[in-house]
């Protein structure tokens, strides 16, 4: 099997946080579609040293509609929970566990002919604010092939195909995940997963 870990590996895996978004440079991470659970699902995720950054543990027997997503040592740092009531694929990303005040709206786009949109994003700001943020989702989910746009049309983060060194392919259940200055990377990781639960043919992490 080929390596999953980036190039550059350590014997340790200290607790790294998600990158803030003041950093100078983008974040070079390698996602990897299994949890480290032996029988659950979820997601593992390195940075380019080879720590562990983030992990989805989601339990075969779990039956909460929520996903939760941790930093290394497993704290939890968002937490997604699908719309109630809500037509489609409707989505809401929450701080920690909380589960009142939701940070973001992430809904599935339904597709026109010609359209690349995947899913619109947008910040749940109090009252009728016009000044909320927004970002937009374009690509192939299951090419492993798509970008983050804010509402300027800047490219925030991007999902690549990985390669081993010796250029052998990874399959999809492996790849990149490089963030930009300016996006955390947690939250571009739970856009990740989204798009996994709205895209990915094999099924939802969610066990309801």
């Amino acid at each position: 099997m080929a390596k999953v870990l980036p190039s550059a590996t350590a014997s340790s895996r200290p607790s790294l946080p998600a990158l803030p978004a003041s950093s100078a440079e983008a974040a070079s991470l390698t996602v990897w579609r299994k949890s480290l659970l032996f029988h659950g699902d979820g997601f593992t995720v390195f940075d380019a040293k080879g720590n562990l950054a983030f992990r989805v543990d989601n339990y075969p027997s779990a039956s909460r509609a929520e996903i939760v997503l941790m930093d290394a040592g497993g704290k939890p740092l968002l937490t997604i929970r699908r719309k109630k009531l809500s037509l489609g694929d409707h989505w809401l990303i929450y701080d920690g566990e909380t589960a009142t005040n939701p940070q973001f709206a992430v809904k599935k786009h339904v597709n026109l002919i010609g359209s690349r949109s995947l899913v619109h994003v947008t910040a749940c700001c109090p009252g009728a604010a016009k000044s909320c943020l927004s970002y937009e989702v374009e690509g192939s989910y299951s090419r492993r092939c798509c970008a983050v746009y804010d509402h300027r049309r800047r490219q925030l983060a991007q999902i690549k195909r990985k390669e081993a060194p010796a250029g052998a392919a990874l399959g999809a259940d492996v790849f990149r995940l490089i963030v930009e200055p300016g996006l955390d990377s947690a939250f571009a990781m739970a856009v990740v997963i989204l798009l996994d639960q709205m895209f990915e043919s094999r099924g939802s992490l969610l066990r309801v």
